[in-house]
C-alpha cells in the first residue's frame, strides 16, 4: 500500500493509521474531536499527499478543461482556483475536483485519490496537452484554521488569499500554494517536492499547527456540509441532486450537459438533504430516513463536535416537501430529526 513520505515521521509524532484511497494515511495523534476543534480554534496541519494531482499544460489545457469538466475554468484568471466537477454522459459526478490556474496555459488538477488513475487517463487524451502526473514526487499538507494565515507566513513567508494561487521557495525548491481547503476554515495547501517534505513539516508545527489526522478532517468538512466523493457524489448521481447546481456553468459545452439539461427540465428524482439529530449519537451510513412519501438513507454522518449533536446528510426520493417532518431509523426505531440547510455551522 503506498504511503505519505512522511510516514516516519507521522509515526514518531504518535499517529494512528488507516487507509485512504488505497494509501496509508494518519487517521489522528491525540483524539479526532480535540484535533477538531483545534482547527476551529486555531490552526491544524494535515497531510493529504493521498490526493491525486497532476499538472496540465500546453496550447490546448485551456481549451481541454471546459470540455471535460462543468464548471468553466475560463472564468478565473491565471492565479486563481476553481471547485469543479468531471461527470458521465448520464451527467453522474466522477469526481470532484480543485484546479488551480497557475499560468496561462499551466494547471494543477487536483482529483480525490481514488479517481486519479482515471481523471489523469481522460485528459491525457486531451489533444495539444501535456497530462503530468506528480503525486509520486510531492507531498501535499493543508494548513487550516482562523490562525493559518499567520502560520503560513512565518512557515514559508507568504500565504495565498482565498481561492487564489503562489508559487513561492521554500528551502532551495518550489513551494506551490492554494488559498483552498476542506474544513470551512481560512487556510491553504501547500506542496514541496519530497526532499523538502519534513522541513515544511517542522515549520508549521514551530509556527504553531496542530497536527491533525483524515478522521477530524472529515468531521470538519460535515459540519459544513461539504460532500464527499464515494458517500455524497457518485458516478449516479447529479450535481443538481446533490444540490450544488452552482458548480455548473450552463454556458459552455462539457461532458453530461445534455443529460444535466434534461433533468433540469423535468426536476430531480431524489435529492441530498441534511439534518441533525437531538442528541449525541452519531447517524450512521445507510441508516433510513423517511418524510411523507419520501424515503431514502444516510449518506454521511457523523457527531458534530461544534454541536454537540449527531448530523448527517442523505438522499430522498422523490425530494421531501418543504415542511413535513424528518425521521431517522436508528436501529429499528424511527424518531425525528431536524431538517436544516447546510452548513451546519453558521461561517
Amino acid at each position: 500500500m503506498p504511503e505519505t513520505p512522511l510516514r516516519n515521521a507521522h509515526e514518531s509524532l504518535g499517529a494512528r493509521f488507516t487507509d485512504f484511497g488505497g494509501w496509508e494515511m494518519p487517521l489522528q495523534y491525540g483524539g479526532v474531536i480535540a484535533e477538531h476543534m483545534a482547527v476551529r480554534e486555531s490552526v491544524g496541519v494535515f497531510d493529504v499527499t493521498h490526493l491525486g494531482r497532476f499538472r496540465l499544460r500546453g496550447a490546448g489545457a485551456t481549451r481541454a478543461l471546459p470540455r471535460e469538466l462543468c464548471n468553466d475554468i475560463e472564468k478565473v484568471d491565471p492565479g486563481r482556483a476553481q471547485y469543479t466537477m468531471a461527470l458521465n454522459e448520464r451527467g453522474g459526478v466522477v469526481d470532484d475536483i480543485i484546479v488551480w490556474r497557475l499560468e496561462e496555459d499551466d494547471y494543477w488538477v487536483m482529483p480525490n485519490g481514488v479517481n486519479f488513475d482515471g481523471l489523469l487517463a481522460r485528459f491525457s487524451n486531451e489533444p495539444d496537452t501535456e497530462a503530468i502526473p506528480i503525486r509520486s514526487e510531492t507531498v501535499l499538507l493543508a494548513v487550516q484554521g482562523p490562525d493559518s494565515k499567520k502560520v503560513v507566513q512565518d512557515a514559508i513567508g507568504f500565504c495565498p488569499g482565498r481561492f487564489r494561487t503562489r508559487v513561492g521557495n521554500f528551502e532551495g525548491g518550489p513551494v506551490w500554494t492554494g488559498g483552498t481547503g476542506y474544513t470551512g476554515e481560512r487556510g491553504a495547501e501547500l506542496s514541496v517536492p519530497n526532499e523538502n517534505a519534513e522541513a515544511l513539516l517542522e515549520a508549521l508545527r514551530e509556527a504553531g499547527a496542530t497536527m491533525c489526522g483524515l478522521g477530524a478532517r472529515d468531521t470538519l468538512r460535515l459540519e459544513m456540509g461539504y460532500p464527499l466523493w464515494g458517500q455524497d457524489l457518485d458516478e449516479e448521481t447529479s450535481p443538481l441532486e446533490a444540490g450544488l447546481d452552482w458548480v455548473v456553468s450552463w454556458d459552455h459545452d462539457f461532458v453530461g450537459k445534455e443529460a444535466l439539461l434534461a433533468q433540469k427540465a423535468i426536476g430531480t428524482q431524489k435529492r441530498l438533504i441534511a439534518f441533525k439529530t437531538g442528541d449525541r449519537r452519531p447517524p450512521r451510513h445507510g441508516y433510513r430516513l423517511r418524510s411523507g412519501e419520501s424515503m431514502g438513507e444516510v449518506a454521511s454522518g457523523n457527531f458534530s463536535p461544534v454541536l454537540q449533536v449527531g448530523i448527517g446528510m442523505g438522499y430522498m426520493s422523490p425530494p421531501p416537501l418543504q415542511g413535513e417532518s424528518l425521521e431517522l431509523d436508528v436501529r429499528g426505531r424511527w424518531q425525528e430529526v431536524e431538517a436544516v440547510t447546510p452548513p451546519f455551522i453558521g461561517r
